[in-house]
């Protein structure tokens, strides 16, 4: 759940846009926005890269939780930069990263990037004192590639510190549209309709309108927690959501109860749920990554789960096949988990976030065209050459032409849209006791029958007092 959970410029102004263009000659391609090929580097002028002096023999460290396959994008996507500046990327994946990322800082050995996959260990990581804030350059990247949400979320106690990498969008619904075309079943624009849209498939007797799966380990629960949050930004709007996230309303509050209660109307309704694998309580015991298959058997119609749910498909039937075309039993999609109307574009989400620890100019410039759109092409390119896509980003250079996975094409769409008001998810922002303890835990409680306002008061008693 990386989710499962930006770019910089240079610290002179007149770099940033010409540390683009560069590495766009150096690479083989055109301007930063287009995207670039990772291949070998043509012969160009690598000049301007003089202002971080010599970086031939300079090795840059990165440390991340992102392991095989989905590491080799990555390294791909760095092999121009090293073509034409000189300098080493060591990428180090561990799928211990985000407790060991902790030990390495505050034991003063902590790598010189590394690849934050939640706002919360951001600002535990910047508590260590052993970050070091980005040049000017990273900042102005981020203002022009990024929305300011995503600044936000990069910012700790007023100080901005890591520009955005990748994202996933988590406000969608998966679904079969040969299903839907058979049944005259129509995708939904308004909760309202969505809502209406489920009674529908009910009261059909053809199948559950819903299933779902929140089983994963020590991490159970999850899922519900998504569910809640979008319910939460949806009906109580991005304000009042930033407030329970930050605690300065409780998690016991009227609001909070009324988004349990949303949720409750579909995940607890035994007459939506749980397609293909029992009652109510089954959803407990049925694991995420399958939450979904029973779309696939047409005895469920609709499954609420994340963009990078896409790759659990193949598991289901290796025919798989995931898209609009509504002619085959084995294609898969999404829409958008709609607003309370038409015009509303709440999108929940998750994201990582580069963050340095060291202060030399060989980290600097690595940090510098990370924050590019340029290297958001070449990534797009990489994932989709190397794992057929599964990564996108909010940047807003991305040409979507690099994205071969139309769940991807998607979900980049809807992060550009012009009326969507992003948030991250809001466990990955709480306290630990609280996002990643009280709320998973209870929230499974909540499932197999614990009523809502339990729930919620035990959440509340457990958010850290200081």
């Amino acid at each position: 759940m990386n989710g499962t959970r930006r770019r910089r410029g240079i610290a002179i102004a007149a770099a940033g846009a010409g540390f683009a263009l560069v590495l766009s000659a150096c690479s083989g391609g055109g301007g930063g926005g287009g995207g670039t090929s990772t291949g070998t580097a043509a012969a160009a002028d690598c000049a301007p890269y003089s202002q971080f002096g010599s970086l031939k023999g300079k090795t840059i460290s990165i440390y991340a939780g992102i392991t095989t396959p989905e590491d080799k994008p990555y390294i791909d996507s760095f092999k121009p930069f090293e073509q034409c500046t000189g300098a080493k990327v060591n990428y180090q994946a561990d799928k211990n990263f985000e407790q060991q990322v902790l030990v390495r800082a505050k034991a003063g050995n902590p790598p010189d990037l590394a690849i934050v996959p939640q706002p919360g260990l951001l600002a535990q990581l910047v508590a260590t004192g052993k970050a070091v804030e980005p040049p000017q350059a990273v900042s102005d990247n981020v203002d022009k590639f990024f929305g300011p949400d995503w600044k936000k979320y990069g910012t700790v106690d007023g100080k901005f510190y890591a520009a955005p990498s990748g994202a996933s969008v988590k406000s969608l619904v998966w679904y079969s549209p040969k299903t839907f075309q058979d049944n005259g079943w129509k995708v939904p624009t308004t909760l309202d309709e969505l809502k209406a849209l489920s009674d529908q498939i009910a009261s059909s007797g053809k199948m559950k309108p819903w299933c779902a799966g929140i089983e994963s380990g020590t991490a159970t629960g999850w899922p519900v927690t998504d569910w809640v949050e979008d319910f939460m930004l949806r009906l109580s709007g991005p304000d009042n959501y930033d407030k329970w996230v930050g605690h300065q309303i409780p998690f016991n509050d009227p609001s909070v109860v009324t988004a349990f209660d949303g949720v409750g109307g579909y995940l607890k309704n035994p007459q939506y749920v749980n397609g293909g694998y029992g009652d109510v309580k089954s959803i407990a015991s049925t694991a995420f990554q399958i939450g979904g298959f029973p779309i696939l058997q047409q005895q469920c119609a609709m499954h609420r789960q994340a963009s990078f749910y896409a790759a659990n498909w193949k598991d289901a039937d290796k025919n798989v096949t995931i898209g609009p075309d509504a002619t085959s039993d084995k294609n898969v999609f999404a829409f958008y988990l709609p607003g309370q109307t038409a015009q509303d574009h709440p999108v929940l989400g998750a994201g990582e976030f580069v963050l340095a620890f060291r202060d030399a100019p060989e980290v600097k410039a690595l940090q510098t065209f990370w924050s590019t759109d340029t290297w958001a092409n070449l990534k797009a390119k990489a994932s989709s050459a190397d794992t057929e896509g599964g990564w996108i980003s909010a940047n807003k250079g991305l040409d979507a032409s690099n994205l071969v996975n139309p769940i991807d094409k998607l979900s980049v769409d809807i992060l550009k849209d012009p009326n969507t008001v992003f948030r991250f998810d809001g466990s990955d922002q709480m306290p630990a006791a609280v996002g990643s303890g009280a709320f998973w835990k209870q929230a499974t409680a909540w499932i197999t029958g614990q009523s809502t306002q339990d729930t919620v008061n035990k959440i509340e008693a457990a958010w850290p007092k200081s």
